[in-house]
C-alpha cells in the first residue's frame, strides 16, 4: 500500500506542475500584450513593467493551483483505469478509499496555501501593482472613480459604481452621509462624470434613477423622486486628491480589512453585498483545490478513457463550468440577493457532491 501511495503521489506531483506551468504560461500570454504595449506604444521603464508582471503571478495562481489540480488528477486515474490497473488494484484487495487518502490529503494542504495567499499574498500584490498603474498614467477625474469599491474620495458621500468604461457608468449607488439626518440615497442605472477643468470636483451626470429628497414638512424624512436626469457637483478631499492616495478594492482587502469596512458601513446602515461577497468567494476558491482533486480521481476512473486529449477537455469543461457558476453566484450576491455566502460556496458545494457520489460508485463495483 505504502508503495502504491507513493507511485500515486508521484505521477499526480509531477503532472500537476506540468499542468501548472501550462495553465500559468496561458494565462500570462494573455497579458503580454497589454504589458509590452506599455513599453512599446507608451514608453513606461521596463523595470516598472516587470513589477507588474511579478505581481500578477499570485493572482493567476489563485486560478491556476486548482485548475491543475484537477487536470492532474484527472489525467493520470484516466490513465490507470484505461490500463486497467483500477482493475488489477480491486483484484488486490486494495481499497481505493485507503490508497487515494494521501491525494486527498494533499488537496487539503494546496487549498490552506491557497487561503495564505488569497487573504494575505493576493491582496497586497494587487494593490502593489494597481499603485503602480496610478503613478504610470496621466492624472484624470477617472483616477478617482474605482469600480467594484466603496469610493470614500468625496466629503460627505460614499459612491459605489458597479462599471466603469472611460466615462461612462453603470450601476451607480450614492450614499450622503449627514450628521443630523439620516443618510441619503441616489441610485442611477446609468451616467457619466464631467471634468471640471481647474477645480477640485468632479461633476455627475445621472440617468434614469431615484434620490431622496427631504420632505419640506419635516427635514428628517424622505420621499423617493424619479429622475431622469439628474447632476451631483462632488467635491475632492484635498488629502485624498494627491498621488500616493489609492483606495482599496474589496479584492486588495485580506479578511481582516473587509470585516472592518463591513463594520463601518453598518454604522451608516449602508448594505455592502460587493464586501460580503468577496470575503465568501476568497475562502470559497480556496477550498476549489480539495474538491477539484475529488472530481479529478472520480471523473478519472468513470471515463474510462486513455487519451491525454480527451481527459485534459474534460478538465477544461469542468473548469468552465466551475468559474461560469462561481461568476453567476457572483453576480447574484452584488444584487444583495441573500444569503450571500450561500452563492459563493454553492460551486463548491454541487462539484463536491458530484465528485464524492462518482467516487463511492466507482469505488465500490
Amino acid at each position: 500500500m505504502k508503495i502504491l501511495r507513493t507511485y500515486l503521489l508521484k505521477e499526480i506531483s509531477m503532472m500537476f506542475f506540468l499542468s501548472l506551468l501550462v495553465f500559468t504560461f496561458a494565462l500570462v500570454t494573455g497579458n503580454l500584450v497589454k504589458l509590452a504595449d506599455l513599453v512599446i506604444n507608451k514608453g513606461v521603464d521596463i523595470a516598472l513593467v516587470g513589477k507588474l508582471f511579478f505581481f500578477l503571478v499570485p493572482f493567476l495562481l489563485s486560478y491556476t493551483i486548482p485548475m491543475s489540480a484537477l487536470s492532474a488528477t484527472l489525467l493520470v486515474f484516466g490513465r490507470l483505469s484505461s490500463d486497467n490497473e483500477i482493475t488489477a488494484m480491486r483484484a488486490h484487495g486494495i481499497n481505493l478509499y485507503r490508497a487515494t487518502s494521501p491525494l486527498i490529503i494533499a488537496g487539503a494542504i494546496l487549498s490552506l496555501f491557497s487561503i495564505i495567499l488569497n487573504d494575505r499574498i493576493l491582496p497586497e500584490s494587487h494593490f502593489a501593482s494597481r499603485k503602480i498603474v496610478k503613478n504610470i498614467g496621466v492624472k484624470t477625474p477617472s483616477a478617482y472613480l474605482e469600480s467594484g469599491t466603496f469610493i470614500k474620495t468625496f466629503k460627505d458621500y460614499i459612491i459605489f459604481i458597479h462599471e466603469i468604461d472611460k466615462n461612462k457608468l453603470k450601476g451607480i449607488r450614492i450614499y450622503q452621509l449627514q450628521e443630523d439626518r439620516p443618510t441619503r440615497t441616489i441610485i442611477a442605472k446609468n451616467g457619466e462624470f464631467i471634468s471640471l477643468e481647474n477645480q477640485n470636483a468632479i461633476k455627475l451626470k445621472l440617468v434614469d434613477g431615484t434620490s431622496d429628497e427631504p420632505n419640506p414638512k419635516n427635514p428628517t424624512h424622505f420621499y423617493k423622486l424619479n429622475f431622469k436626469t439628474y447632476y451631483l457637483t462632488l467635491n475632492v478631499d484635498k488629502a485624498l486628491a494627491s498621488e500616493d492616495y489609492i483606495q482599496k478594492k474589496p479584492k486588495e482587502m485580506n479578511f481582516q480589512e473587509i470585516k472592518q469596512e463591513i463594520k463601518k458601513l453598518g454604522i451608516h446602515h449602508i448594505d455592502a453585498p460587493a464586501l460580503i461577497a468577496e470575503f465568501h468567494r476568497k475562502i470559497s476558491i480556496s477550498f476549489a483545490s480539495i474538491v477539484f482533486v475529488i472530481m479529478g480521481i472520480s471523473l478519472g476512473i468513470f471515463t474510462r478513457r486513455g487519451e491525454k486529449t480527451v481527459q485534459f477537455a474534460i478538465a477544461l469543461c469542468v473548469i468552465v463550468l466551475y468559474y461560469l457558476l462561481m461568476a453567476g453566484g457572483m453576480a447574484i450576491s452584488l444584487k444583495g440577493v441573500q444569503p450571500i455566502g450561500l452563492w459563493m460556496y454553492l460551486p463548491n458545494v454541487l462539484f463536491a457532491i458530484v465528485g464524492v457520489v462518482l467516487f463511492i460508485n466507482t469505488a465500490e463495483t
